[in-house]
């Protein structure tokens, strides 16, 4: 009998992790870092950041689980471990290249998406040397080949295009293509190492975040109907225009593959202009922060740092701390996306 035992443990070891079971292998920003700002750069990210599900501090930011945990969990996966992590990972379900502060440019952190990308190949190509070699449990060519492959980036260049042109709509729409030309350039490089399948969140809607308002003075005319900065969301949405078109090249450029564009500006900004439908209120306000109503944030006591407070009730609240959304809200999301026909996970491992 543990022979038998030994004989099936090697010839698992060989065969690895294959197409049979679902993986997600995710690029991006801190919309999506499971952990990877913290291992990579050291960045501490400690209570209150994973107070109300984790129960201390992983690494992201905000209360609780992402929207790319709540996918994890759709399909009975565990959740997915930085690249970066060098103690203990679990690569079982995937792999999670997100750093916070990433960008599809080079700016501020050293893991923009070409790198992240340069990640992967070396990712893809140790796992299959150490597969060949009978080490441990890896994905294999087939697993690589039937995973998802999710990027949500971009949010951080426009921002910095943003705070550069001193909030002026043309300088910054000027650079959008370039962006785009990034992500393209990432799903084509992807694609080329043997992705299949690709599915591509838009960026949200920069102009409702707590800290916009917070630090930009405005009047009337610079917000929107429900109260966010018209300038942020007007560029937020010329980029997913680009995105979009971009999916939609793509899709007759590269043969075989499936690429699905999820709007999420639509489904966050909903979340803002009817928070009674979802539980929330006070959309514009903090959770984590200072400086009480309209906005609760402070650049000299933001969530983590001295003179902080937290809301009474954090499942209340759509931004966590000024800019990352709460776990409710990533629920929300999360929950909207996954109850669209159009956009079934399970799907792509269907046989």
């Amino acid at each position: 009998m543990k022979r038998v035992i030994l004989l099936l443990s090697c010839v698992w070891m060989l065969v690895g992790i294959s197409a049979s079971r679902p993986l997600i292998i995710n690029f991006g920003d801190s919309n999506s870092d499971t952990g990877g700002v913290l291992a990579g750069a050291g960045l501490p990210i400690g209570l209150p950041h994973g107070i109300t599900f984790f129960h201390r501090g992983t690494g992201r930011f905000g209360d609780g689980r992402l929207i790319i945990d709540f996918f994890c969990e759709h399909l009975n996966l565990s959740y997915l471990s930085p690249y970066l992590e060098s103690l203990a990972p679990n690569f079982t379900s995937g792999v999670n290249f997100a750093v916070a502060g990433a960008m599809t440019l080079p700016q501020f952190v050293p893991f923009q998406l070409d790198v992240q990308v340069r990640q992967f190949v070396h990712f893809k190509n140790r796992s299959l040397e150490l597969l060949s070699l009978g080490s441990g449990n890896f994905i294999n060519e087939n697993g690589f080949r039937s995973a998802l492959y999710v990027i949500d980036i971009g949010q951080n260049d426009l921002l910095v295009a943003l705070y550069a042109a001193n909030l002026t709509y043309a300088p910054v729409a000027a650079k959008i293509p370039s962006f785009i030309a990034e992500i393209k350039l990432a799903v084509q490089n992807l694609y080329l190492y043997g992705g299949r399948k690709f599915w591509i969140h838009n960026t949200g809607p920069l102009g409702c975040a707590p800290k916009e308002l917070a630090l930009h003075a405005h009047n009337d005319t610079d917000l929107d109907k429900i109260g966010c900065f018209r300038v942020h969301n007007d560029l937020a949405k010329l980029f997913n225009k680009g995105l979009r078109r971009m999916c939609k090249e793509l899709k007759h450029e590269l043969k075989g593959a499936v690429i699905v564009y999820v709007d999420v500006y639509s489904i966050k900004y909903n979340l803002f202009a009817k928070p009674s439908k979802y539980g929330f209120v006070e959309p514009f306000k903090a959770c984590c922060g200072y400086g009480g109503p309209p906005n609760n944030y402070n650049v000299k006591a933001t969530c983590g740092q001295p003179g902080y407070n937290i809301c009474d009730n954090v499942t209340s609240a759509i931004v966590w701390d000024g800019v990352h959304y709460t776990e409710a809200a990533n629920k929300a999301v999360a929950a909207t996306i996954l109850s669209t026909p159009s956009l079934k996970l399970e799907r792509f491992w269907l046989d």
